[in-house]
Parts: structure tokens; sequence; C-alpha cells
């Protein structure tokens, strides 16, 4: 048989597999599967990810779009055997999957862009891929005077037309935490969280299942104002949705998201070689345009555009106006919370 290149740079690539990872053998290998999050997430991994990593490695990889506390479920029911190989995880699920001893270390070592990233996205269970940044979003339309406060959720003349999600989402518990902050709380103790959003709930008109599903809502008219991820909304905006994004002057919530390779994932070279393209400048440099917007994480990307004018023009202009909430205090009690939320919260 003739040797063509793509067969010499497999052969090449599972050369390289075997000497990262010792335990993988030929008959192990299968096309590689990464959990991503639903909604825009998807589209701009889909968009940007999955071609430069073809271009990459030469092989084909797919998506399964899921929320974190999905990819945990279906990894922790099959651990032997994990149908997928890479995990995206907000703090919460990150220290979650790490504590069930689902992931592996990232092989930082061979990684050409981990030392890029600011340190506080170097981790060696799962580096972070970016950031997501969550403030107050409204329709300019209807809500004619910007809002500048969370507090403004609360104002008479949103009766009826406020979104928010419920705590499965990291929005949603993060909002919680913020609003119990507002009330002398913190990560610790919600309880003064709570007792806002029970009087939050004349202005309520839904309760959403995920950020995506709550961006719908805008998209169908149904909300006017909630607090919303930024990459989100101006993947709404890029598609002619009237909404906008304003950073609360009590500061934007800011969660770092990790990227990790399942422990017993049988591609776990390639799963390395996937998230080393993730940290790349190049696809952090993609994904920080228009439409997707997303905040990144490797310090040799230049903030530009919108991030820069709402957001932050740095690094260091992002550490002054961003809140990072200590998720390790919030996971010892958030399933206590969500219960509570699903029994009380009802609209």
């Amino acid at each position: 048989m003739q040797l063509t290149r793509r067969h010499l740079l497999g052969s090449a690539l599972t050369l390289s597999a075997m000497e990262l990872f010792p335990g993988i053998s030929h008959a192990q290998a299968r096309k590689l599967v990464f959990a991503t999050f639903t909604g825009s997430w998807e589209e701009a991994h889909r968009d940007v990810l999955v071609p430069a990593f073809k271009k990459a490695a030469g092989q084909d990889m797919l998506l399964d779009a899921m929320l974190s506390v999905d990819q945990i479920a279906k990894v922790s029911a099959a651990r032997n055997n994990p149908p997928i190989d890479v995990m995206l995880h907000d703090p919460g699920p990150a220290l979650t999957a790490i504590g069930q001893d689902l992931v592996e270390p990232f092989p930082a070592a061979q990684s050409k862009n981990y030392k890029d990233l600011i340190p506080e996205a170097q981790d060696p269970m799962g580096p972070s891929m970016f950031f997501q940044v969550v403030g107050l979003t409204y329709n300019p339309e209807k809500v004619k005077t910007p809002p500048t406060s969370w507090a403004d959720l609360w104002k008479p003349e949103y009766k009826g037309r406020v979104g928010i999600t419920n705590l499965n989402s990291t929005l949603g518990t993060g909002f919680l935490v913020e609003i119990a902050r507002m009330h002398g709380g913190n990560e610790g103790n919600v309880e003064e969280g709570f007792k806002a959003i029970e009087k939050l709930k004349p202005n309520l008109a839904a309760v959403a299942a995920n950020p995506g599903a709550l961006a719908a809502l805008f998209q169908q008219g149904q909300v006017d104002i909630s607090p919303g991820n930024f990459n989100a909304i101006q993947i709404l905006k890029a598609r002619g949705v009237p909404v906008e994004f304003v950073a609360p002057k009590e500061g934007a919530i800011a969660f770092k998201t990790s990227i990790h390779i399942v422990k017993n994932s049988p591609n776990k070279a390639l799963a390395a070689q996937l998230i080393d393209v993730a940290l790349s400048p190049e696809v952090q440099g993609k994904l920080m345009q228009s439409p997707y917007l997303v905040v990144p994480t490797n310090g040799k990307v230049k903030m530009d555009g919108e991030i820069a004018k709402v957001l932050a023009k740095d690094t260091a202009d992002m550490k002054k106006k961003f809140i990072f909430q200590d998720w390790k205090k919030i996971n010892e009690h958030r399933s206590a919370w969500i219960d509570r939320f699903n029994r009380e919260i009802k609209i």
C-alpha cells in the first residue's frame, strides 16, 4: 500500500500519543469527544476550536454539548470506559470532578501554551480556557434607562419582565451569592439572598434552566432584563436581537472555566493536544472577536474591541473590576441551595 502524507501524519500522532501516555494502544483509539457547554459555547467551539484541532491533529473530533452536572453524571456512570475524553467546567463542577477522581493532570510540561496563561488560569488539574463574565443584560427598546446595579432588578417598573436561571447553572448560583453579599451575606451564608429572590418573584417572568435558555428568552421577547453572560449576549446582538450588557457598580462576576482530561480516556494524548490548542493565542484570539467575545486567559492575547470597551483593557484592569467568588466554600453548600431553590422559587 502506498503511504500518503495523511497516513504518515496519523502514524506520527499515534507514536506521539504513546510516548505521552504509554498506556494507550491502537485498539483503544476512537474519535475524540469534547463535552462543551450548550448554546453559544457550542457554536464558538464548533466554529473555531474544532477546525483548529483538525488542522493541528489531522483528525476529526466530536462535540457533545451538555451542562457540567450532566458531564459529571455521564463520566461517573462509566468510569472505566468513559464516553467523554475532555470536560469543560465552571469552578464549582471542576472541584466536584477533581474531588470524585474523574479527571487527571494536564501534562503542562509538554504544552506549548500553558506557560503563557495568566497565573489565575494555571492549574495542573485543568487549566482555564476562558473566563465567563456575568453582569446585567437588558433590552434597550424596552428598558430606556440602562441599569447600574443588581438592585435595579427589584424596581417596580420591571414587574413581570425579569429573567433568572436556576442554581444548576453557575450563573444562577453566582447571582445568589452576590445578592446575599449585598445584604450582608457571603459564600457560606446566602439566607439574605434567598429572601431577596423571594421578594423578586413579582418581577420574575421566567426561571430558565441554563444561561443559553435565558438568552433565548430575550430573543423570544419573554424577558427584558436579567443577570446574563457577556458573550451569550454579544452573540444575540450579532443576530440583531436588541440586547445590551452592563457591568453593575458592585462588580461583574467572573468565573474561571477550566478544561480537563477525563480519567481512563482512551484518547489521553489527543485530549491533551485539544487542550493545548484551546489555550493557544490563535484560538483564544479568534474566540475574543465578534460574535463570540470570549474573555481570554492567554497573556499573549491583547484585549480589544467590545471586551476592552465594556469589560477590561488588560488582565490588571480585569483583576480590579471582576469579582472572583470562593467556589470551594460555595460547593460545601450548593446542593442544599439547589434543593431549596427548586422547592421555594416557583413562579
